[in-house]
């Protein structure tokens, strides 16, 4: 199936970071082996509420349009085998509103795993 990411999170990659998510083979705690990892992902900082908003469409691979034409991508919540790229604590910044009452916006990094959108041939 394919399926395109929603315009209305468009802006959610305006501020990617395109990263190299590595990690050596190695042997887990139950003696099985793990391959390394060499993939590329998009690094993104969003608030609490965005990551909430998109939390449904996590494990799922959408392709995208504009600055990331050709690509697609899936957000990486909780398959172990990308633990380290889990979603984690993005900090928080405290904030005066334009009324004069104080705020703290929390964010959260997350990643999605990038890759590229291949195509079957058709015949002609």
């Amino acid at each position: 199936m394919k399926r395109m990411w929603p315009d209305e999170y468009d802006y959610v990659l305006d501020q990617a970071e395109e990263v190299m998510l590595e990690a050596p083979a190695s042997v887990n705690e139950d003696g099985v082996e793990v391959d390394a990892i060499h993939r590329q992902a998009l690094k993104v900082r969003l608030s609490q509420q965005d990551f909430e908003r998109i939390w449904p469409l996590a494990e799922a691979r959408y392709r995208l349009d504009g600055r990331f034409s050709g690509k697609a991508i899936t957000l990486i919540t909780n398959n172990p085998h990308y633990h380290a790229w889990h979603p984690a604590d993005g900090g928080s910044v405290d904030g005066v509103s334009d009324s004069g009452v104080k705020y703290m916006m929390k964010y959260v990094v997350v990643h999605f795993l990038l890759d590229d959108v291949r195509e079957p041939a058709v015949p002609a």
